[in-house]
């Protein structure tokens, strides 16, 4: 501390102070500041003037936080209420408008399908963990007149099959599961296969069309619809064709299909929970019209 005294810091300050304090003396003497003086004495005491104005200003924020904290956590309060009311009438809003399209979906399907009775519209309320084949479990069940093997479909096409039903709800089997078969045709020439799922083609977002003649004219882009059984209704969209390629054994082909859904990002559909086979369907597959076999 002693040698800070003879240092040159501490010579420069006190000539700096001898000057102000002239400058000052000089000031009074001459009755008021001169424009160097006033320059001189801001350029000093700035720095000082600006550092206590903001001390000053902070003192007062955290005493005016300390004085009104109660009234400013009672206002948060009411806008922490008025936030969540927000939250919940958009909530509300978005569920009245996806009921609002459920039902003019519904009642678009009964119009184009008139003799099919269809279940309340369903909400997928779950995806089955570590299913490769995407089953999900929808909130309406028996209490809805579903059964099992009850066809699933939106209104883009058909999704799968209800396999297990409880009163209130169904769990759906899609089309990516080999446990779903479905006969269908291609609309452009009536071509026929069956299609079914399989684990690397679900992974892929595929289905696949067998048992195609070797001779049949199909190719990428055909339409594929369900021809018709006491399960599935005809003429529902099942997809479109990738590729169609030539079993190993050259007696036949098979085709790739584009499902018309995605069970893995659909979030409501419907179960047909009747519907009457028409004469000539049945004919062909050798049931009768009310889907008992002859």
């Amino acid at each position: 501390m002693r040698d800070f005294f003879y240092s040159v810091k501490f010579k420069i300050l006190i000539a700096l102070t001898a000057v102000l304090i002239g400058a000052m003396i000089y000031s009074v003497t001459t009755g008021g500041y001169s424009s160097g003086s006033s320059y001189l004495f801001e350029l000093v005491f700035e720095p000082i003037r600006s550092l206590s104005s903001s001390i000053s200003n902070k003192v007062s924020t955290s005493l005016d936080m300390v004085i009104n904290a109660e009234k400013y956590y009672n206002e948060n309060q009411q806008l922490k209420e008025q936030l969540n009311e927000y939250y919940n009438d958009m909530i509300d809003y978005d569920r009245v408008l996806q009921e609002n399209e459920q039902l003019r979906v519904m009642l678009d399907l009964k119009s184009e399908y008139s003799d099919y009775a269809f279940s309340p519209p369903c909400t997928v309320i779950a995806h089955t963990t570590n299913d490769p084949y995407a089953s999900f479990t929808i909130d309406q069940g028996s209490d809805s007149d579903i059964e099992p093997n009850d066809p699933v479909v939106t209104q883009n096409g058909i999704v799968g099959v209800c396999y297990e039903v409880s009163p209130k709800t169904s769990k759906v089997r899609t089309l990516y599961s080999p446990k779903t078969a479905i006969g269908v045709y291609s609309v452009r020439t009536k071509t026929t296969g069956i299609c079914e799922g399989g684990y690397e083609l679900a992974e892929n977002g595929r289905i696949r069309m067998s048992y195609i003649d070797k001779e049949a004219d199909i190719v990428a882009g055909d339409i594929i619809v369900t021809s018709g059984s006491a399960n599935y209704p005809a003429g529902q969209l099942v997809g479109t064709v990738e590729e169609v390629y030539t079993e190993s054994s050259g007696l036949s082909k098979y085709a790739v299909i584009i499902p018309a859904e995605d069970p893995r990002t659909i979030t409501g559909v419907f179960v047909i929970t009747d519907y009457t086979l028409d004469e000539v369907t049945a004919i062909k597959n050798g049931e009768s019209a009310d889907g008992d076999e002859q």
